[in-house]
């Protein structure tokens, strides 16, 4: 993707939040030249991965295959496996009309993805199989704590105010329906880096053109921008 591409989504995105009157925290607005200043203070906000991500999954083509999300909170898994410390990570999203999430499953987290307003969100189950394939089986699926039996490949469809609770081991694919969705996620700690299972091979993270200056720093830019003690 090229920066100038991800700046225009960062400025278009935080417009459909102000919106939806959903303020991020005042970290989402610091510039490469605020980072340059910052030290240990912010260690918290780099190590669990907090703030801008920006997604085309290695499509080239964002409209159709990607997904803006900001990590507003997170643990570690070294919390998760003590049970102890903060064990749940928030994200807010933004979801297109026909923009896709590609099929994908979590070996570890729990989340409950939640329409928060907006247009609908339309959600693809499948469960997977030992060899983490797609299974045929009907899925049980919890809805705003009502149990749902849906077929394999079943789509379900949320309005606002309604979610779906995602176990591990549940493929999902969503995409939004009617107008553009704002989407929250709620759940146990988030691991990008080894806790996503995309169904097709997918890229997470982008490789980035830099035809321009950073608006603000992606969570895969951090390691280049903030180096506190240099």
């Amino acid at each position: 993707m090229k920066r100038s591409e991800i700046n225009a989504i960062i400025r278009d995105g935080d417009a459909f939040l102000k919106q939806r009157e959903f303020n991020l925290p005042r970290f989402a607005y610091w510039t490469p030249q605020d980072w340059a200043g910052k030290g240990a203070e912010v260690r918290e906000i780099v190590d669990r991965q907090l703030g801008w991500d920006i997604t085309d999954f290695g499509s080239g083509d964002f409209d159709r295959l990607g997904l803006l999300l900001f990590t507003i909170r997170n643990g570690t898994p070294e919390s998760l496996g003590a049970g102890r410390g903060k064990l749940y990570a928030e994200k807010i999203m933004i979801v297109d009309v026909d923009q896709v999430t590609p099929l994908h499953f979590h070996w570890g987290k729990t989340e409950d993805i939640i329409n928060r307003g907006g247009g609908k969100l339309a959600v693809q189950l499948y469960n997977a199989t030992e060899a983490e394939g797609l299974a045929s089986t009907d899925i049980a699926v919890s809805m705003d704590g009502t149990l749902h039996t849906l077929e394999a490949g079943s789509t379900a469809v949320l309005s606002p105010g309604e979610s779906i609770t995602l176990p591990p081991y549940l493929y999902h694919k969503f995409w939004g329906l009617e107008s553009r969705v704002l989407v929250g996620e709620v759940s146990v700690v988030n691991d990008d880096n080894a806790d996503n299972r995309f169904y097709e091979p997918t890229g997470r993270f982008p490789e980035i053109e830099e035809d321009e200056a950073p608006l603000h720093l992606l969570v895969n830019d951090y390691a280049r921008y903030y180096r506190p003690g240099d």
